[in-house]
């Protein structure tokens, strides 16, 4: 059953709106088709324009604390002004491209414990603009992608959490104002030399930029440490056979090398470089779309915005 959204902006008697996702799946570098579909109120209305935008929770650092706000991070209009009389329906098609470094949300079927996506539906009227429910969405993992992860569980890796930083990489191109991180427990074999090692794909039309942080076990005498790798890797080489040998190759690397990279000045990836922004489809959003804070909604909390929609722990991948 489908329940249309009284537009609030117009009143008692106004239009409704609803959002239909033609399939709410998709993957970075693909599109999210589907209808806006207006019905008209008692009275003709004035409606200016007609937006669809991808919104998600980004964890973010402020003075000691860290909270999570939502985020619109990539925004199309479907519309432009347009009059609706009363009770007139009118269907909109749209295709939203969806940007290459949108994080993945569902892996093996299985949604990420800690991931967050939905598309937002917005009308600009005189004066007001009102923002519809949400409509939930699953990003899926490209080829690559599912190779790489693939290769942590093989290799025994269990999945923990997965979450947004607001911020930048140091050195790696990046086009959205966050990053993705796939935290793992690690693997016994590993067990003497790492705890935890978080993942990050950046991901472009050539390929992913695979960066690893491995907590590394601090031993009888000296403290534990993060440790870091940085890997290119191209599209074309999803079809390799051995991508346990290769990931278990970048940790063992990663590990052992930590003295190397801190004298080569290489030091933490993970800056929050606020005041930068890469170019390329993050540059179609523009200064209004991200405004302050990189379009973080203020006070409007995750909770709130994802009005249950959201609810519930979608378990751990590969159904551990």
């Amino acid at each position: 059953m489908v329940f249309k959204k009284m537009l609030s902006a117009f009143g008692v008697g106004g239009p409704s709106v609803d959002t239909v996702l033609t399939n709410p799946n998709t993957r970075p570098g693909l599109t999210l088709d589907g209808h806006v579909n207006l019905v008209g109120g008692d009275s003709p209305a004035s409606i200016e324009q007609i937006t669809v935008g991808l919104v998600t929770r980004v964890e973010i650092e402020g003075g000691d604390t860290e909270y999570a706000g939502v985020m619109e991070f990539h925004r199309m209009a479907v519309s432009g002004p347009l009059q609706l009389a009363p009770k007139q329906q009118l269907s909109i098609p749209f295709q939203l491209p969806v940007p290459w470094e949108t994080p993945v949300t569902d892996v093996y079927g299985q949604r990420l414990h800690g991931m967050t996506m939905g598309l937002r539906t917005e009308l600009a009227v005189a004066r007001a603009v009102d923002k519809s429910d949400l409509d939930q969405v699953a990003v899926h993992p490209l080829p690559i992608h599912e190779r790489i992860l693939d290769a942590f569980q093989a290799l025994g890796f269990r999945f923990k959490h997965a979450d947004l930083e607001r911020g930048h990489i140091r050195g790696v191109p990046q086009t959205l104002p966050f990053y993705q991180e796939i935290e793992f427990f690690a693997a016994p074999q590993y067990a003497g030399t790492i705890n935890e090692v978080e993942l990050t794909f950046v991901t472009s039309q050539q390929g992913v930029e695979v960066i690893l942080e491995c907590d590394k076990r601090g031993g009888f005498l000296s403290a534990g440490h993060d440790a870091f790798g940085r890997y290119a890797v191209p599209h074309s080489d999803a079809g390799r056979t051995d991508w346990v040998q290769v990931v278990d190759g970048w940790l063992r690397e990663t590990t052992s090398r930590y003295g190397n990279l801190r004298a080569h000045g290489f030091g933490a990836p993970h800056g929050h470089h606020h005041g930068h922004r890469g170019s390329g489809m993050g540059g179609m959003l523009g200064g209004a779309a991200l405004g302050v804070a990189g379009g973080l909604v203020a006070g409007e909390l995750i909770e709130d915005a994802f009005e249950g929609d959201f609810g519930g722990d979608f378990g751990d991948f590969g159904g551990e």
